[in-house]
């Protein structure tokens, strides 16, 4: 399984602009900027959708841990807040806190909390950075 996204990008780091887009055409041609990226928001940048491919994929890993222990969410709510730093090594993700809210009959806390962790660890998302990181770059 592939999945495809894009962005081109016109102009320079600061004065420049940028519009990113996904394959499927969910996301298409959302614009993004230096600024909305690093001082205000208002417009996406790929940390937020980093963000939110997490609280996705973890929400759908949790159910499907659930299942594993027979039981079935009526609603499973997760917010990803992402940390964004200066380092030595520039820009990086330090950290990303999970929120979740879910309602699932007939859990007790202890086969509710199992599901949520083995989710948190084996989750796509959580387990990117750990990401084999291929490239092929073209000059025009």
């Amino acid at each position: 399984m592939q999945r495809k996204g894009s962005a081109v990008w016109k102009g320079g780091l600061k004065d420049g602009n940028g519009q990113v887009s996904t394959g499927s055409g969910g996301l298409a041609a959302a614009p993004y900027t230096f600024a909305s990226r690093f001082e205000a928001g208002g417009k996406t940048d790929p940390e937020e959708l980093v963000a939110a491919a997490h609280a996705a994929c973890f929400s759908m890993a949790l159910s499907g841990q659930l299942g594993q222990a027979n039981l079935k969410a009526e609603s499973i709510a997760t917010t990803a807040n992402l940390t964004l730093e200066k380092t030595d090594a520039g820009m990086t993700v330090t950290a990303i806190h999970l929120q979740v809210k879910a309602k699932v009959p007939g859990a007790d806390r202890a086969a509710f909390d199992k599901a949520a962790n083995n989710a948190k660890a084996g989750c796509p998302i959580s387990r990117l950075l750990n990401a084999k990181i291929t490239m092929e770059a073209a000059l025009e």
